[in-house]
């Protein structure tokens, strides 16, 4: 069908092109109504309402890459017949230039043309010329021509943005270049020219998709220089079987198994291309792909490696003269060494350059700010200052004091230096105006101590250092300087203790960086110390340093200690600041959101932010991204400290957090209600004082729930400590049972439901330990660990009953039903589930009954009753669209298709599917996304559309990366490989079926039995 809206050419481009209308021309007289003509009957048909057509208004734009069509504005124009369409295309495609009666005859004719072609030919231009407009279709010299201007073509589009790709991929620029021609890509609308006759568009039809599978070609081979070869799996092998013969595809497919570490997989695919092209073309494959082949049976290096994007050009660098000395041992930080030398580059011949460096207390500014101007000298030859303006202490140095010092050294004598302030700042610029002098300011308190230092002249240069962000300095360029990375910490440490000591022991030393929080100046101190005592092993600094408690302690060397560099950013403080700072130092996780610290603080919104900005400020806080706020891990360390000194009075810190775990626990809540409507565990949870957050939108609540896991899950295994906070804390880890299923913290979760059931067993916490189990029994079923599932939710049941807690006691009965099914035991599973049932009734939960009729369905298909199963999922899957619960929904459709698939009713089996499909990609449930891509696949073989099942099976594969488990990882491979069989890629297949029987041997699984039968055949053919 049309689409309304017109050809999809980039919208800039037709609006810079479509103003350009070309002079008009009459046609030859007499044309209008030859007769005889091949014309169809009727197509003058309401002619007489097209009249005038071309006077309106919008601009005029044309498709080729898929039906020949035409827009005005946002108006589809009329195009006619099949041969009007085909003149159409033939003058489209010509690019302006004029086309001779003969020549179009030819093009819609061929070598057999009507007797009355000619007419024809006359008649549909003139057709043309009405829908169109007079000024578009022009007759000249015996032909015609269109003047419209050819950037409103689709064609024209296409080619342009393949231009620009191709200049930006050999610049470098491979991100660029792949969106370009991914937009070029998305101008196709199906067949090219569809349903165009004649010999002329036939021959375009085949040179534009050849140019189009080269374009595709190109972004794929860009996909694989910037590492996206998972990615493109799934869609090379559909290509491939779409296109046998095309041995560049093959290429980019083998490469991209490769590099996902499928070596046997990519050397089958050789194996299946060089038979296909021996049995169909009698030749051998191309000496590219020989050479790919030999290349990846070396398993060569090189190979694996995608292409590097070009490093950045070095920035100049510059050398200051008269400052302190830099260390001998300057380490790492080469993109701000870059950075800053470029920035006073800037000021030789133009304007005065200043930057600002920030930062934590040791985090290495005045290192870098010292080592940046020695090597920014040559650019300020007539001279360099510096001064500490002691910022951080609480006897800042006073402006006057430093212009007078900087006076004399530019050569001022005593008696010509003035006493006041401002005085002496107008003589300091004066007497700087046309030198190219460097300033550095280290230490600085605030933007308005180092003002009346700046030079103010082109030329000159200022370097300023603070713990302060100096947001305030106008024309500032502002540098947040943060700790090492974990290579540049252990280079430096190496420096330092020596590397003989550290290659002996290069874990023990990346545990002490780590436990540095890799800041420089414990780095240093720690590697002193250690370099000090021969004694010593870098283990027994490491073991030291692991005590959180001792480990500010042990950072202090001579003058040098970590908690004093703390302490000068501390106390100056103001009250209010000072007690955010140790109370947010108490919550555990990478950082906290402004509504969880307004919990922590007891305080509303716009006043938690205010204080967390001025920690932010002082460099005693970092802001980790709008609305988030995280500590060094040291200056956490000296947060819990200060918290554990200062704060009044002591319960002061229990009500903190306490605080902080209500907030979590009343907002997973809500978000559980609005994924799972009508679910009764949200009426089972333990109350809470503090209020947590609401949403209208479910997309809203799941990214909320995803920005907070990792905080959410510390709070948890935080709340494990106290009999207070333990019930709350499961509570919590099951309302966000949602991080646990979809696979993306699923490590972090499990790890937490362990410590809060080992936690409520110390405590003999029945109802915490049965919550725990069920949680774990979730997180073993979704990594395919379907034994130790099993076992915990048959564990969870007996501490349920116990406390007289009905939810897990309902869900254990569910569970156990589901996992019997995998593990074919399917009377066991059909009394699980009915008991399921039977309790879910019981407490009303009516969300939790669908989810059993629909895992009784699975039961019911297994043991051959499809149409009871058909039943039970449609009658599950009644029950949440009723409630409008989206996500179990979207589990009752999964039900519902297989179901279908097997009673073969194949059409409505992959419409249920696909409508899961959405829902479980939109909710980021990686499992059951993956799954039903799988299930889709199934669905594919028995309708016997082999290629389409393998593409859905690749795509399953890389969604279910990490999670699922190997006995899915085994099914997925046994149905890839059916689909590869499937499209003559036999080699591939038998691979892909011996890794699932390697998988299904290791298991024990009776799928093992089904995959040898699969072998057997392949492998003899």
């Amino acid at each position: 069908m049309d689409r309304e809206d017109g050809p999809r050419v980039p919208a800039q481009r037709a609006a810079e092109t479509g103003g350009n209308a070309p002079a008009a021309l009459e046609s030859p007289a007499g044309t209008e109504a030859a007769a005889g003509t091949e014309a169809p009957a009727g197509a003058d048909e309401g002619a007489d309402a097209h009249r005038g057509a071309g006077n309106g208004n919008g601009a005029l734009r044309f498709g080729v890459l898929g039906p020949v069509r035409a827009w005005r504005g946002g108006e589809a124009v009329p195009t006619g017949s099949p041969q009007q369409r085909a003149l159409l295309a033939a003058l489209l495609l010509r690019g302006g230039r004029t086309a001779t009666a003969a020549e179009l005859i030819d093009a819609l004719w061929g070598e057999e043309p009507p007797s009355q072609a000619l007419a024809a030919v006359r008649t549909y231009a003139s057709r043309l010329r009405k829908a169109l407009g007079p000024e578009v279709l022009v007759s000249e010299s015996g032909g015609y021509a269109l003047r419209a201007s050819a950037a409103v073509l689709d064609l024209t589009a296409a080619q342009e943005l393949a231009g620009e790709a191709e200049k930006l991929r050999a610049g470098g620029d491979r991100a660029a270049a792949r969106a370009r021609l991914a937009e070029a890509l998305d101008l196709w609308d199906g067949e090219v020219l569809a349903s165009v006759p004649g010999p002329y568009a036939e021959a375009q039809r085949t040179r534009l998709e050849e140019w189009r599978l080269t374009l595709l070609e190109t972004r794929l081979d860009i996909d694989l220089e910037v590492g996206a070869h998972a990615e493109a799996v799934s869609e090379l092998t559909a290509l491939t079987a779409a296109h046998p013969l095309r041995e560049r595809l093959r290429e980019l497919l083998m490469l991209a198994l490769y590099r996902g570490g499928r070596q046997a997989e990519a050397l089958a695919v050789y194996a299946d291309t060089r038979r296909l092209l021996a049995d169909e073309l009698g030749v051998d494959p191309n000496p590219e792909l020989s050479r790919l082949q030999q290349r990846i049976l070396r398993a060569d290096a090189e190979l694996a490696r995608p292409v590097e994007e070009p490093a950045p050009a070095a920035a100049p660098v510059a050398r200051p003269a008269q400052l302190p000395a830099t260390v001998p041992d300057f380490t790492g930080r080469a993109s701000f060494v870059r950075e800053l030398g470029a920035r006073l580059a800037t000021a030789e011949g133009h304007v005065m350059a200043v930057s600002a460096l920030a930062g934590i207390g040791g985090v290495g500014k005045t290192t870098l700010a010292v080592h940046v101007a020695h090597e920014a000298r040559p650019h300020f030859p007539d001279g360099q200052l510096y001064v500490d303006l002691q910022g951080a202490g609480s006897r800042a140095a006073a402006p006057e004091t430093v212009l007078g010092s900087f006076l004399r050294a530019l050569g001022t004598p005593d008696s010509a230096i003035p006493d006041s302030l401002d005085d002496r700042a107008a003589l300091y610029r004066s007497t700087l105006d046309g030198r190219r002098v460097l300033v550095l300011l280290d230490n600085a308190r605030d933007a308005a101590q180092i003002r009346p230092l700046l030079p103010g002249t082109a030329g000159c240069a200022a370097l300023v250092t603070s713990r302060i962000r100096m947001v305030d300095l106008a024309g500032a360029h502002l540098v947040d300087l943060d700790v090492m990375s974990p290579e540049e910490a252990l280079q430096l440490f190496t420096r330092i203790v020596g590397e003989e000591r550290v290659r002996a022991e290069r874990e023990a030393a990346l545990d002490v960086v780590a436990a540095c929080g890799f800041l420089p100046l414990a780095i240093r101190i720690a590697a002193s110390r250690l370099a000090a005592r021969r004694t010593w092993t870098v283990s027994v600094l490491a073991a030291k340093l692991a005590d959180e408690r001792r480990r500010l302690d042990e950072l202090q060397a001579g003058d040098l200690a970590v908690k004093a560099t703390f302490e000068l950013g501390y106390g100056q403080l103001e009250p209010a600041q000072a007690r955010a700072f140790r109370l947010l130092g108490l919550a555990d996780g990478p950082d906290i959101s402004l509504a969880a610290a307004a919990a922590v603080l007891d305080l509303p919104l716009w006043d938690t932010e205010d204080l967390l900005e001025a920690l932010v400020d002082t460099s005693l806080l970092e802001s980790a991204a709008p609305g988030r706020y995280r500590y060094h891990d040291l200056v956490r360390l000296y947060a819990r400290a200060c918290a554990e000194r200062d704060e009044q009075p002591p319960s002061e810190k229990e009500a903190a957090l306490s605080r902080l775990l209500d907030f979590y626990l009343s907002t997973a809540a809500r978000v559980y209600a609005i994924e799972r409507p009508g679910d009764r565990l949200v009426d089972h949870l333990e109350p809470t004082e503090y209020d947590g957050l609401s949403f209208t939108d479910r997309h809203e609540a799941q990214d909320w729930l995803y920005a907070e896991a990792n905080c959410l899950l510390a709070t948890v295994r935080r709340s494990a400590a106290s009999p207070a906070t333990l019930r709350r804390g499961v509570d919590l880890l099951w309302a966000s049972l949602d991080l646990g299923e979809s696979g993306a913290n699923s490590k972090e979760f499990e790890a937490t439901g362990v410590v809060v059931r080992d936690a409520a067993r110390t405590r003999a916490d029945a109802r915490t330990e049965g919550r725990a189990l069920m949680v774990l029994a979730g997180v073993h079923h979704t990594a395919g660990r379907f034994k130790e599932a099993d076992r915990d939710a048959e564990l969870a049941l007996p501490h349920a009953e116990r406390a007289g807690d009905p939810v897990p006691a309902c869900w254990s009965a569910n569970a156990r039903g589901i996992i019997a099914l995998y593990q074919n035991r399917f009377a066991e599973g059909e009394q699980h589930l009915t008991r399921a049932i039977e309790r879910f009734r019981g407490i009303g939960d009516e969300p939790g009954e669908a989810s059993a009729l629909c895992n009784l369905s699975r039961i019911h298909l297994a043991m051959g009753r499809t149409s009871s199963a058909i039943a039970l999922a449609r009658q599950g899957t009644r029950i949440y669209d009723a409630m409008g619960h989206a996500l179990r929904g979207a589990n009752g459709r999964y039900a519902l298709g297989l179901a279908l698939t097997q009673d073969n009713q194949l059409a409505s089996a992959a419409e249920h599917l696909r409508e899961a499909l959405a829902v479980f990609a939109d909710s980021r449930q990686r499992l059951w996304e993956g799954m039903t891509l799988f299930r889709l696949s199934e669905v594919d073989l028995a309708a016997r559309r082999h290629a389409q099942a393998a593409s859905n099976a690749e795509m399953a594969l890389t969604v279910l990366r990490g999670i699922g488990g190997e006995w899915r990882r085994g099914n997925v491979l046994t149905v890839l490989g059916r689909g590869l069989f499937g499209i003559g890629q036999s080699g591939r297949a038998v691979v892909c079926w011996q890794e699932a029987l390697g998988i299904f041997e290791g298991l024990g699984a009776p799928e093992a039995d089904e995959v040898r039968a699969l072998l057997v055949p392949a492998t003899a053919a």
